[in-house]
């Protein structure tokens, strides 16, 4: 991983004109960064190019003499390593002694425990994302424009949770946790009292939707009144989770740089 780097990070962006001075021109790309062609018509017209100092003025200057783009803009500033804890399989988030999801003796037997299982292991690998970070971090939507956070994704999946146990039990609806809908990403701050209410909230949630789906052991029995199998619910709640696990690995990447299964 060493020398690689993420283009995650939200540096500032310098927009480059063809009324732009050679001095404003020429500071943008004192420092290794890339152009990010203009669109014009909603269509792109060029692609990402990696450009080093030297190269990024020639550059501009070109795509702003053919008339393509009404402006280039140059991304520059610091951008983060690339890192990883594991040693012994650096494709990974830790070594196999320090993570969790690490079980001694065979895999699971039968169909329940290998879901079971996996879901364990999703909502397991969404915590390791969010260790080691501050508030600000947690709080941080480090992928714009999108709202997602990592305390926001915990604080989302309690709300799903919920929503799981109204599927089964529709008579007996589970309000919204934080408000209204969008609360659970929109309303994510940088409060540690709001990332410890996260936490409690998750195992909490969590816990009830698995006590209530134990009491439906078959597969094939359908629930609620959408009338969804056990063994569908079950998958749905897998893919829900791998699903943030998946935004969970750029939202971490952005915000420090460390990757890793």
């Amino acid at each position: 991983m060493a020398g690689s780097r993420s283009a995650c990070e939200g540096v500032p962006d310098v927009a480059i004109t063809p009324e732009s001075s050679p001095q404003e021109v020429g500071s943008a790309v004192t420092r290794p960064g890339h152009l990010v062609f203009g669109q014009q018509g909603g269509a792109n017209i060029g692609d990402d190019t990696q450009t080093s100092a030297g190269s990024a003025v020639p550059a501009a200057e070109n795509l702003l003499a053919s008339g393509r783009p009404s402006s280039i803009i140059l991304r520059v500033g610091n951008e983060h390593e690339r890192w990883t804890q594991a040693i012994v399989y650096p494709d990974m988030w830790a070594d196999p002694e320090q993570d969790p999801r690490e079980k001694d003796g065979p895999s699971p037997d039968g169909e329940l425990a290998t879901l079971q299982d996996y879901l364990s292991n999703y909502r397991l690998t969404l915590l390791m994302k969010c260790e080691g970070l501050d508030a600000e971090q947690l709080a941080r939507r480090s992928v714009p424009p999108s709202t997602m956070s990592l305390l926001g994704l915990l604080r989302h999946l309690v709300e799903v949770e919920r929503d799981w146990r109204t599927w089964i039990t529709p008579d007996r609806p589970v309000p919204k946790l934080y408000g209204t809908r969008g609360a659970d990403f929109n309303d994510a701050v940088a409060d540690q009292g709001m990332i410890d209410a996260a936490h409690t909230d998750l195992t909490r949630e969590q816990a009830a939707t698995d006590a209530l789906i134990a009491e439906h052991p078959n597969l094939s029995e359908r629930l609620g009144t959408i009338d969804i199998a056990v063994r569908e619910l079950l998958v749905h709640r897998i893919e829900e989770y791998a699903r943030h696990c998946g935004h969970a690995d750029l939202l971490r990447e952005c915000v420090d740089g460390r990757v890793g299964q």
